[in-house]
């Protein structure tokens, strides 16, 4: 048998056994993931509503400027990041580098300009009548963003998906903020390239399978949700 064969038989094989290396790589990045999209999420969302719903100054600017942000290389968050974090940096005193911390706020920057963007996109496909209906009947500006929420949910889970999938995927923020320590900071991905670096593809191959699942899992459980609604 060839090598993608060999690799693939006894990747499957760790996945199945649910080898503890693999579930504690895997913990790590379900963990960093999920909260760095979680407080990206808290923040980009009424980020979205705020600049979808005012008209300011400066608005299509602001608007360029995180449409910019969406293809940012991870790199240069990481490099940015880094220099505020490191031990000369201005917050080097908080030791958060190779550290969790290190890496969800880095993940954060990342996936903040996904969240606010198509939280802005999914509410301006709403109908401007639903917005004036609700404040003819008196409702306040919350009563109205909680109408225009539940109207543009889809649109609002699919940018949360979109952003969780961003940074479970990432490698240069992880690898550059967490140091790739195993047990703490290593991720799936950080642990992918280290795997192919050293000519070990078995582990490599397992969390490829692993980060598959997630994702399929993930997307599948939205299509089912929305499919609900519609019933």
């Amino acid at each position: 048998m060839n090598l993608l064969t060999d690799s693939l038989i006894s990747a499957l094989h760790l996945v199945v056994s649910l080898d503890a290396d693999m579930v504690s790589i895997v913990f790590v990045s379900l963990k960093v993931s999920s909260t760095s999209t979680l407080v990206a999420s808290l923040i980009g969302i009424p980020l979205g509503f705020f600049i979808a719903f005012k008209s300011f100054p400066g608005k299509p600017l602001v608007l360029t400027i995180l449409n910019t942000l969406l293809a940012l290389p991870t790199v240069v968050i990481g490099l940015f990041v880094y220099s505020f974090i490191a031990r000369r940096g201005i917050f080097g005193s908080l030791g958060l580098l190779y550290t969790q911390k290190a890496i969800i706020i880095g993940q954060t920057l990342l996936v903040l300009p996904i969240v606010a963007t198509f939280t802005i996109a999914a509410i301006s496909r709403i109908d401007t009548r639903y917005r004036k209906t609700a404040m003819t009947l008196g409702a306040n500006q919350i009563q109205t963003a909680v109408v225009l929420f539940w109207e543009a949910r889809f649109g609002i889970i699919a940018a949360v998906i979109a952003a969780f999938g961003r940074v479970i995927a990432e490698v240069g923020i992880s690898m550059m903020l967490g140091g790739n320590a195993k047990g703490f900071t290593r991720t799936i991905t950080t642990a992918m390239a280290l795997e192919f670096d050293k000519g070990e593809f078995t582990l490599a191959v397992a969390l490829g399978i692993i980060l598959l699942m997630v994702s399929f899992g993930i997307n599948l459980l939205f299509h089912s949700l929305q499919g609900r609604s519609r019933i």
